[in-house]
């Protein structure tokens, strides 16, 4: 099984080129990094509790943190924890996710995501409503533009005609879905390459879930759906479980905090995965 981390780098925690040349020091085989463009001073309930923490209205910008990750690391993976693409363009995310894969020679993760504060997307001209409409439309138009040399796109959310746009990526960039909402493994089964949800399961639902998904993707003549467990809590028996199970990645959050903070915690983690890997 695979471990990475996952952390709100801002402009008051640790720097990103510290945290990736860290993480990639202490073997850990992925760094993610969430993106919220802004927080409205007016918003819905955050879901993780009654706060919303001061490192969500302070993160830096996706795509450039991790260009920096990428120019520092030769070997960790590099990925969106999540990327909310629904609030972006789809030509231009399809040209930075390529130019990403360029420079750290293939090692980008495109976790993907709905989101939850609607003020947010609504900034961005997105009806919250069809948000997970709009987000598969551009995940299937950006695929389109790796892949094709002269790429088109046709649908209600996204319409463009033959076009040129390099680089294109060594690879398909991974898409991992997040969220475990009713719609969730059809969204994998048709567009994902993998689920990543958010390790916020009731006692035994998390293996229910994961045998539910792989079972859908038996009886559709796939094969078994890569998982990666999102905020999963460093604890040895949740990870013996997930290795029991077959999860393929667990991605452990560290603390948006100093480096004096931070390393300390790495360094723990580290050890835990040392014994389990």
């Amino acid at each position: 099984m695979k471990f990475g981390i996952i952390m709100f780098v801002t402009d008051e925690s640790m720097g990103i080129v510290e945290l990736a040349r860290a993480v990639e020091e202490r073997g850990f085989e992925s760094l993610f990094l969430p993106e919220h463009s802004h927080i409205p001073v007016e918003h819905c309930p955050w879901p993780g509790g009654p706060e919303l923490p001061r490192y969500y209205k302070r993160s830096l910008d996706l795509f450039t943190a991790l260009g920096a990750a990428a120019a520092v690391t030769s070997r960790i993976q590099l990925g969106t924890g999540v990327c909310l693409v629904m609030q972006r363009d789809p030509i231009q995310l399809a040209k930075e996710v390529a130019t990403l894969d360029q420079i750290s020679g293939g090692r980008v993760l495109l976790g993907v995501g709905g989101g939850w504060n609607r003020e947010e997307m609504a900034d961005h001209g997105t009806d919250p409503s069809k948000r997970w409409k709009i987000l598969r439309e551009r995940v299937l138009a950006c695929k389109a533009i790796w892949t094709q040399d002269e790429a088109e796109f046709h649908g209600e959310y996204v319409d463009f005609a033959p076009m040129w746009s390099w680089p294109k990526p060594s690879r398909v960039p991974p898409v991992l879905i997040g969220g475990d909402g009713a719609g969730t493994f059809e969204r994998v089964l048709e567009y994902g390459d993998g689920w990543m949800p958010l390790s916020r399961f009731a006692p035994g639902a998390f293996a229910t879930r994961f045998a539910e998904l792989q079972k859908l993707a038996a009886e559709r003549g796939r094969p078994s759906v890569p998982v990666s467990l999102f905020g999963a809590p460093p604890k040895a028996q949740l990870i013996a479980e997930c290795a029991e199970l077959g999860v393929e990645r667990c991605i452990f959050f560290a603390s948006s905090a100093p480096a004096e903070v931070v390393l300390p915690e790495l360094d723990a983690m580290a050890g835990l995965k040392g014994n389990l890997s």
